[in-house]
């Protein structure tokens, strides 16, 4: 068993505190925001960032899909910002983090959980990563046009 682990990364026309305002937001931003590869959303408990608890499904393919539950939580250290969403079903943990850059912020997407064992195992390490790379990629887009849509850019 090894670990799976799919990134995307982003730059978003805005500040910093506008864009770890919006990830954190389960309330208003994230149901506007998510792709149609996630459904159901619920939030359980809190709203805004750390110790927030949400849930949704995830539908990676026709075939695949995951029942999340996500607990969060939210590191604010020197240069960079993180929230992490572990989901309390499974080993998957997904982390945004956000830095400076040049025309605004950077925001970081790692998704990884404990792959399977075995030839199962190898093919989900192959193929997983690409397909959840597309939904963080629609996912971070959404959040783009949402921050600086709310930016006036």
């Amino acid at each position: 068993m090894g670990r799976v682990t799919a990134n995307t990364t982003i730059v978003i026309e805005a500040p910093v505190a506008a864009v770890t305002a919006a990830i954190a937001d389960y309330a208003q931003v994230r149901p506007r925001i998510q792709p149609e590869e996630y459904t159901a959303y619920r939030l359980l408990e809190g709203g805004q960032g750390h110790g927030t608890v949400a849930a949704w499904n995830l539908r990676a393919t026709s075939k695949r899909s995951r029942d999340v539950q996500a607990e969060v939580t939210v590191e604010d250290a020197p240069g960079h910002w993180s929230l992490v969403e572990k989901d309390a079903n499974s080993s998957m943990a997904t982390v945004y983090t956000v830095r400076e850059a040049t025309a605004g912020s950077l925001v970081e997407m790692t998704t990884s959980w404990k792959g399977a064992g075995g030839v199962g195992g190898f093919f989900e390490r192959l193929f997983a990563p690409a397909g959840l790379k597309r939904i963080q990629h629609s996912l971070l887009k959404n959040l783009k046009d949402d921050v600086e849509a709310s930016a006036g850019r």
